[in-house]
C-alpha cells in the first residue's frame, strides 16, 4: 500500500492527480466530436496556432491566457470561414490557418529581446506545477463546455453527419461548426497551459479514439474517454514518480498502450 500512499504526501502530486482527472473529462467532452468528425489534426494545430496571441500578450505585458484565447477564437473562425466558403475540406483549412498563425507567432517572437520562463512554461506545460487556481479554472471551463455541448448536442449531431438535412430544416450549420471549433480551441488552450502540448493532444485524441473502438453511443464514448484518460493519467503519474521520468510523456505512453489494448479487444469481437 505504501507504493500508492507515499506520493500522496506531496501537495503537488495531489494537484497533478486532480488536474489530470479534470483535463481528461474536459478533453473527452470535445475529443469525442474531434474523433467522430475526423478532426484529429486540430488539437496539435490549435496548440501551435495560438502562438501569436501568447507572444502578443507577452510583448505588451498582457495576460498570456487571454492572448491565447483570442488567438484560438480567431483560428477557429478562420478555419470555419475557409472551410465553409472556399470549398476546401476542413483538414486543408486547418493546415492553412495553422501554418499561417504559427508563422506569425514566430515572426512576432523574433522581435522579442528575451524569452522568459513564464512564456516557456505556458508553451510547454507541467502537470506537477498546477496550482489550486488552475484547478478551479479548469473546473469552470469543464462546466461551461459541458453545458454548451449538451444544449446543442442533437443539432450538432445532425449538422455533423447530415448537413444537407440540417440546412433544410433551418439549422445554422456554419454557426454550429464555428461553435464547436471555438470550444475545441478553448479546451486546447487551457489544457496546454496545464499539462503541455503533447499530453493535451493525447487526452484529446488517443483516449477518445480508444473509447470510439469500444463504445456504441456518443454519451458512452465521452464517459469512457474520460475514464480511460483518468486511468492513464493516474498510472502515468505514479510511474513517473517511481521511475523518475517526465510525467507528461509517461502519461502519453500509458495512454498509447491503453489505445493499443482497446484496438486488440475490438479486433477480437
Amino acid at each position: 500500500m505504501h507504493l500508492l500512499t507515499d506520493p500522496l504526501q506531496f501537495d503537488f502530486f495531489l494537484r497533478a492527480l486532480a488536474a489530470v482527472a479534470l483535463v481528461s473529462v474536459l478533453c473527452a467532452l470535445v475529443g469525442a466530436w474531434v474523433v467522430l468528425r475526423g478532426l484529429s489534426y486540430i488539437g496539435d494545430a490549435m496548440s501551435h496556432a495560438v502562438l501569436p496571441g501568447i507572444v502578443g500578450a507577452f510583448l505588451t505585458g498582457g495576460n498570456l491566457l487571454l492572448g491565447a484565447l483570442v488567438a484560438a477564437v480567431l483560428t477557429a473562425l478562420g478555419i470555419g470561414a475557409i472551410g465553409g466558403r472556399g470549398g476546401l475540406k476542413q483538414d486543408s483549412a486547418i493546415g492553412i490557418v495553422f501554418v499561417g498563425m504559427f508563422a506569425l507567432g514566430v515572426v512576432m517572437l523574433s522581435r522579442a529581446s528575451t524569452f522568459t520562463t513564464d512564456l516557456s512554461n505556458f508553451l510547454i506545460g507541467n502537470p506537477l506545477g498546477v496550482t489550486v487556481g488552475d484547478l478551479w479554472g479548469a473546473l469552470g471551463v469543464t462546466v461551461v463546455v459541458g453545458a454548451l455541448l449538451t444544449a446543442v448536442q442533437k443539432e450538432l449531431l445532425l449538422a455533423s453527419f447530415d448537413p444537407t438535412e440540417a440546412r433544410a430544416i433551418g439549422l445554422p450549420v456554419r454557426w454550429l461548426n464555428n461553435l464547436l471549433l471555438i470550444l475545441i480551441g478553448l479546451v486546447v488552450v487551457l489544457t496546454v497551459q496545464l499539462v503541455g502540448t503533447t499530453l493535451s493532444v493525447s487526452l484529446l485524441i488517443t483516449s477518445s479514439a480508444a473509447a470510439r473502438l469500444l463504445a456504441r453511443s456518443l454519451k458512452k464514448m465521452m464517459g469512457l474517454a474520460a475514464l480511460l484518460g483518468t486511468v492513464g493519467g493516474v498510472t502515468g503519474l505514479y510511474l513517473s514518480y517511481y521511475v523518475n521520468t517526465a510525467p507528461g510523456a509517461t502519461i502519453v505512453l500509458v495512454n498509447t498502450a491503453i489505445f493499443l489494448l482497446a484496438l486488440l479487444l475490438r479486433r477480437r469481437e
